[in-house]
């Protein structure tokens, strides 16, 4: 009985995952995040599982990403993009939507 309890807090356990994964690419493509980016391969600009081994444990990392995402920018990723720039995101994204997604580009 444990053994099955545990199966299903699992079980549950994954499909809020995935719900959450679909909603943050839900908001990535309402965003155009996914003009220029994909979750596992490169684009136009870096796949975001790069970016997420890029800044693993790196604890400013957050915070960086989330004001490029603002203010866009270019020079980090220069050898993947071949110096295309990411445009501002914001005011067109919300501040709130952009730590979303930052968080879930992390995440990965």
């Amino acid at each position: 009985m444990k053994t099955r309890l545990l199966s299903i807090t699992a079980a549950v356990a994954l499909m809020m995952g995935a719900q959450a994964a679909y909603a943050n690419l839900e908001l990535a493509k309402k965003s155009g995040c996914l003009a220029c980016h994909s979750v596992d391969h490169k684009v136009v600009g870096p796949a975001w599982k790069d970016v997420a081994a890029k800044y693993k444990g790196d604890a400013g990392a957050r915070e960086a990403l989330i004001k490029k995402v603002h203010t866009g920018g270019k020079g980090n990723w220069t050898a993947v993009t071949g110096g295309v720039p990411m445009p501002p995101y914001s005011p067109r994204v919300s501040d709130e939507n952009i730590e979303t997604l930052v968080d879930f580009v992390l995440g990965l």
